[in-house]
């Protein structure tokens, strides 16, 4: 068994649901502190985060990642038990496997191999990992950037292990991520027996109209890198339940992944004017979870294609697509960002699994992306 393997065999042991590491970064930690890397546990609140250092010099190049996985369901829905680790035909099973505990694995095995083969390579390597990505995102990578922000440590390179592959390994680099923002909408009406409509004001027939011309809006045509801003009606309620009685009020959740090419301000402006065109009493609460960036275009992108060329012949795609990911918290310091990890179509879901040969191709791009940057 390879160490790449062993390592993510070890973390997928431990059953590191939001927000507990379960033990993982202290396996890590033991890993790292054997070639020198000074070690900094940063516990905010129920959260358990790692800094750790290879050098003082610059360029610094930080991996990161996190080791909180989401709950795996039903245990009896699983083909074997989701926090032992289960090779089959040449996959491994399991919660973490690709989301994102192999990418953990390959960063940390490509950075014993780069500095004992380059144990004088001039600049420094770090990691930043957190218990906190699956959940609020309030005590993890958000915190520790405000510590080493606060102190002065600037990151110039930071490679975000996410499982960002689609069809191969390599096929695809995330150089951005796209906002999201959630919003509940009420729309007020008046209750009343439903036998008398002229006594009461349905909220739903009221809101129909409105809510028609909202998710047929076009809201940007998206730029170069990001796709339109898009709107999603996510839940729906109105009413007690009870057949004979019209609502008093009409409840939506909804969310915009919204592109560089929009802003907060823009889409609430919209929104509520259609609203206030059709008459509608509403109250509007409006929420940002994250905002859209977009990397630098630089040194950091040209070597990943590069190292991706090399290990598995791919040219990969530049894209901005999929959720949210903690380099939103990184790429406003200033620092080139990327993402790159394993393929994604099993994340999140029963029977999660990684190709392992994957997991060995991806120690061998982190390797080769060390090997590029401080050259």
């Amino acid at each position: 068994m390879s160490a790449t393997i062993a390592l993510l065999k070890q973390l997928m042991s431990c059953p590191s649901i939001t927000p507990n590491d379960a033990g993982c970064q202290a396996l890590i930690s033991q890993r790292l502190q054997t070639l020198n890397f000074h070690i900094e546990p940063m516990r905010f609140q129920e959260v358990d985060n790692l800094w750790a250092r290879h050098g003082t010099q610059g360029p610094l190049v930080v991996f990161v990642g996190h080791t909180d996985v989401v709950p795996p369901g039903p245990k009896e829905a699983w083909q074997s038990d989701p926090f032992q680790p289960a090779e089959r035909e040449g996959f491994i099973y399991g919660r973490g496997a690709a989301d994102m505990k192999s990418g953990l694995a390959a960063m940390v095995i490509a950075a014993e191999n780069f500095i004992r083969q380059y144990p004088h390579y001039s600049g420094s390597i770090g990691f930043l990992i957190t218990s906190d990505e699956e959940g609020p995102s309030l005590h993890g990578t958000k915190r520790v950037m405000e510590t080493l922000t606060e102190r002065g440590e600037k990151i110039d390179y930071c490679i975000v292990g996410e499982a960002t592959s689609e069809q191969q390994l390599g096929d695809q680099i995330r150089v951005g991520r796209r906002g999201s923002l959630n919003g509940k909408l009420t729309i007020l009406g008046k209750q009343g027996h439903i036998a008398f409509p002229h006594l009461a004001n349905n909220p739903i027939h009221a809101a129909l109209k409105a809510l028609s011309e909202i998710t047929g809006t076009v809201w940007d045509q998206g730029n170069e890198f990001f796709p339109p801003t898009s709107f999603q009606i996510s839940n729906i309620h109105a009413g007690t339940g009870t057949l004979n009685i019209i609502p008093g009020a009409l409840e939506i959740l909804f969310n915009f992944r919204y592109s560089t090419a929009n802003t907060v301000d823009e889409l609430q402006k919209r929104i509520t004017a259609i609203l206030q065109n059709h008459q509608l009493d509403f109250d509007l609460h409006l929420n940002p979870s994250a905002n859209p960036f977009l990397s630098k275009q630089g040194k950091l992108i040209t070597a990943t294609q590069e190292a991706i060329k090399k290990i598995t012949g791919l040219s990969p795609q530049l894209s901005t697509g999929g959720g949210t990911s903690d380099g939103r918290f990184i790429a406003p310091t200033g620092a080139e960002v990327i993402e790159l990890g394993p393929c994604n179509n099993s994340v999140h879901q029963v029977n999660e699994c990684v190709r392992i040969t994957d997991v060995e191709k991806l120690t061998e791009i982190y390797q080769e992306l060390l090997k590029r940057l401080f050259s």
